[in-house]
């Protein structure tokens, strides 16, 4: 189906339009997908509010990821819906550039938390006697905040920079998001600004936190390893395993598209593996965490017979 378009108000999101695929059953299969995404990450948010023993500071950050999940792919999944039904998608100056701030915002902000998360279980295994008082409910809020505020900034950084240039009238982005590569594509001004800072302070952001959870990690594992018992290991090993899952679904992708040389990149390669990064993963996410955490699921299982014992009233 064809959708009435008018470039000189916006641009184009041309989707999967040169892809050759069922057009339905993709449709349900992102619909499905994104109401999953919205139930599990709703149904762990609940778990963690109406539970006692999920008051602490990792389930703490993890609520705050849940938060980001279910904006990641709120921000990409409309429009991809709109994309599989429409062949070409108009989205307004305005709209294109919020979405992009969004895109940034929600995936710098995982990239931080996942840092953050790392660095309290290090501290939660390397210095348990300490934790307590070391990650308090002061600095637990101090460092969620820190996160929002830096990837707000990163964010607005970019959206500046990439609305201040200036595009050509083909405005058709092979994409079914409004991401940084192809609208530096479509520019017909210099780009060397907005490219410099993919080469410099891009990979800053990205690789502080990835940097602070490999050191995190590290040490960890130092500490893993000086155990006497395996129980002990076992146990310290388990509270790692579902993070160190959530880093590799989150960061493979990303390092994929943003961190590889523009020679490499194929608008179709890039398309396949966000909607990994933003769909799929936030959905997987909350997965990983309740099915593989004991603490979670006792939270889940007491929130819904509450809720059946409260509907049979």
């Amino acid at each position: 189906m064809m959708q009435t378009i008018n470039l000189t108000s916006g641009f184009v999101l041309l989707g999967f339009s040169d892809f050759h695929y069922n057009h339905t059953v993709f449709f349900s299969a992102i619909l499905v997908i994104y109401t999953l995404t919205w139930t599990s990450n709703l149904l762990l948010l609940s778990s963690i509010k109406l539970s006692p023993q999920l008051h602490t500071p990792m389930y703490f950050f993890l609520g705050n990821l849940s938060v980001v999940d279910i904006s990641f792919s709120t921000v990409t999944v409309p429009k991809l819906l709109s994309c599989i039904l429409y062949v070409g998608t108009s989205i307004s100056f305005l709209g294109c550039f919020l979405q992009l701030f969004f895109l940034i915002l929600m995936g710098t902000t995982e990239s931080f938390l996942l840092s953050i998360m790392a660095f309290d279980r290090y501290l939660a295994i390397c210095k348990p006697l300490r934790y307590t008082s070391l990650m308090s409910d002061k600095v637990m809020v101090m460092l969620t905040s820190i996160c929002w505020i830096a990837a707000s900034l990163h964010s607005i950084l970019y959206t500046y920079i990439l609305s201040d240039l200036k595009y050509c009238e083909d405005r058709l982005i092979p994409h079914f998001v409004c991401d940084v590569i192809p609208l530096i594509k479509l520019s017909c001004s210099s780009t060397t600004l907005a490219e410099l800072l993919i080469y410099t302070e891009a990979p800053l952001a990205g690789n502080i936190p990835f940097l602070l959870i490999f050191i995190s990690y590290v040490l960890i594992g130092r500490a893993v390893g000086k155990m006497k018992t395996s129980g002990s290991r076992s146990k310290a090993f388990s509270s790692c395993s579902s993070h160190l899952i959530v880093i590799s679904l989150f960061y493979g992708p990303v390092i994929f598209i943003y961190f590889r040389p523009s020679s490499d990149h194929s608008s179709q390669h890039d398309r396949i593996v966000s909607i990994a990064y933003t769909i799929i993963t936030p959905m997987l996410n909350s997965f990983i965490y309740s099915l593989r955490n004991k603490d979670v699921k006792k939270g889940l299982k007491k929130l819904l017979l509450n809720n059946f014992y409260t509907a049979n009233k």
